[in-house]
């Protein structure tokens, strides 16, 4: 275990709660916006209802403030930020009081910034929780294979990253196992078995992602020994660079001539020390050599099983004409080679068991020990926790005494079950991906499918200048409106798909969409077809400047998301103060930014660590 230093100091429960009440009061009255359907743009006069402002107005505010905030000073910054802190609760300027209709975009440009994860100081620096983790030792230099020889940038960026935080947290708490839930192809369960050593179990509900994962673990490993011989190699010509450049020196100094030490009886050279049969190697350069090799054994004590295993003997580092073979090397190298293929079969006995994806759909009560039989104190994580994944995590975490920490980074948040979504089905689920937090269910809050789908926008980290692809979403606006008049169908369940990408023109869209909807479109002359188009053309720009306000208040969503999930584990102490759990405490939780979001959209993980026993 690390030393001990502290983690960094979070916001407690009633400050997290306070925030959460601002952004709920902002939200009563934006949710309207995120919860608006594209599709039925047209039909329901959407832009009617819910703006009170000119297309024109809102693109240009939108636009011009997005480009402001990229070339704002850090102090300029500090200003606006203290002009949101004394305006923000005058929601009447944002939204009409009695049609509740946006009539200020400005002030709904303002809102949308003060709400946003980074601004609300509930986000725990990343670099100042690695430090903290690490205490006193050393940053792991690691090996010279980069991930990204293996995966895309954005998946090696993410396990790159997120593998550094985990080790430094297996490191901190003196834990050798993790959990790596919803582990899909396994490269992030590879790359924390393979660089660091970790025992790891990849859990995935898909057969075919774990019998893939199994696959491309064993590719990763040959690629992992050829980088390892990469590095022996390397390390053999840099200690031999020297020990040459000490050669000089040292025949200056000792007057030594080799080839009579090479032509010395074999039973004389059986009886030699090393720095006899070498005199033109000094003491202090075999001293060098074995430093360096030393060096290059001691990464870290995981990392010289895995990478550095096998040793070089001294006479291996030599030119190979150097010394004679004598009876007596050729015995030590034949032992040599056998120690090596012992090694290598223990090697390959402990590399089978170090990594293992298994295939298991995981609940909030799901069992660990019925999947994994030699569970032990573990980390458990994941880089796509998708949907009710990533809040069934947390709930792992707190309920099963093993799991000593968690840090899980969520994604696909349309997916998410919500408690109080559809309260006129019947249901006998009794754990819902959202809300989580006591505060959100006594609020009987709900987000909606249409906005936690626009949330997914945030994920996507939509740059406001670009907004999204307008025409396809217009195309599909059109052809709802032409569905619902001439077809008689309001809601159809059937999804086009990437019609559009296929089409050459709207014409071409309607009849492929209509035809895949299995509506007979040679019903409709092309006409009327380009009717429909001429007629909705003028509006476009109001669709555009609608999936704009979509895009500028996705990311509260997010934060919405974000803040009930790391609630939920600030109150299990309080639950278990009042003996309402029989659990241990959570020592330390926090939300936190680990990749960079232009690399990386799901760029937010929840951290959280048990009390130390």
């Amino acid at each position: 275990m690390a030393a001990s230093f502290p983690l960094p100091v979070t916001q407690d429960l009633s400050t997290l709660r306070a925030k959460l009440q601002g952004l709920l009061q902002f939200l009563r009255e934006a949710l309207s916006i995120s919860s608006a359907h594209t599709v039925d743009f047209y039909t329901e006069s959407v832009w009617k209802q819910l703006v009170d402002l000119p297309p024109e107005t809102v693109l240009g505010v939108l636009r011009r403030s997005a480009a402001e905030a990229e070339a704002r000073s850090p102090e300029a910054r500090l200003l606006v930020e203290a002009e949101m802190e004394s305006g923000i609760a005058n929601f009447p300027q944002i939204f009409c009081e009695t049609s509740q209709k946006l009539v200020s975009v400005e002030a709904f440009a303002l809102a949308v910034r003060y709400y946003s994860v980074q601004n609300l100081g509930i986000c725990t620096p990343f670099e100042q929780l690695l430090t903290a983790l690490r205490g006193n030792q050393k940053q792991r230099t690691g090996e010279n294979v980069k991930p990204d020889e293996f995966m895309n940038l954005k998946k090696s960026h993410e396990v790159q990253v997120m593998s550094e935080l985990i080790s430094s947290i297996a490191d901190y708490c003196g834990i050798k196992q993790v959990i790596d839930l919803g582990s899909g192809k396994g490269y992030l369960s590879s790359f924390l078995s393979l660089k660091y050593g970790l025992k790891v179990y990849g859990i995935d509900s898909s057969n075919t992602n774990t019998h893939g994962a199994k696959e491309r673990n064993r590719k990763l490993k040959k690629h992992w020994k050829v980088y390892h011989t990469r590095s022996k190699l390397d390390g053999n010509g840099l200690a031999l660079k020297m020990a040459k450049e000490r050669k000089v020196q040292d025949e200056i100094k000792y007057k030594v001539d080799i080839e009579g030490i090479c032509n010395n009886s074999p039973a004389n050279q059986g009886k030699m020390s090393t720095s006899d049969f070498l005199p033109d190697f000094s003491d202090s350069v075999i001293s060098n050599i074995r430093t360096q090799m030393e060096n290059l054994h001691v990464y870290s004590h995981r990392e010289e099983n895995l990478c550095f295993e096998n040793a070089f003997s001294l006479i291996d580092l030599l030119p190979i004409n150097a010394v004679e073979p004598t009876s007596l090397q050729t015995s030590k190298r034949n032992m040599s080679e056998a120690n090596k293929e012992r090694r290598k079969m223990i090697s390959k006995s402990n590399e089978s068991n170090i990594y293992s994806p298994l295939t298991s759909f995981i609940t909030a009560d799901s069992e660990l020990h019925d999947i994994i039989k030699d569970l032990e104190d573990c980390l458990m994580v994941g880089l796509h926790t998708c949907g009710d994944l990533a809040p069934n995590t947390l709930r792992i975490f707190t309920s099963q005494p093993e799991i000593k920490g968690v840090c899980s980074v969520g994604c696909c948040y349309h997916l998410l079950s919500e408690e109080f979504e559809n309260l006129h089905k019947e249901s006998t689920q009794d754990k819902w991906g959202f809300p989580m937090c006591h505060y959100l269910k006594e609020e009987r809050w709900c987000c909606g499918r249409n906005a936690r789908m626009s949330a997914c926008l945030a994920l996507e980290r939509v740059a406001v200048g670009q907004g999204l692809p307008t025409e396809s979403l217009f195309y599909r606006a059109v052809l709802q409106d032409i569905i619902k008049e001439c077809y008689g169908i309001t809601k159809c369940d059937r999804h086009v798909g990437k019609i559009y990408s296929k089409s050459s023109s709207f014409l071409d869209y309607a009849r492929k969409s209509l035809k895949k909807l299995g509506l007979d479109e040679s019903k409709l002359p092309e006409k009327v077809i380009m009717d429909y188009y001429e007629k909705y053309k003028p509006r476009m720009n109001e669709l555009e400047a609608f999936n704009m306000l979509k895009v500028v208040l996705a990311p509260c969503i997010e934060t919405l998301i974000l803040l009930d999930r790391l609630c939920y584990l600030k109150e299990q102490n309080f639950l278990i103060l009042l003996n309402i759990l029989q659990k241990e405490n959570i020592a330390w939780s926090a939300l936190v930014k680990l990749f960079d979001p232009v690399k990386s959209p799901r760029c937010y993980a929840i951290i959280a660590l048990k009390k130390q026993q």
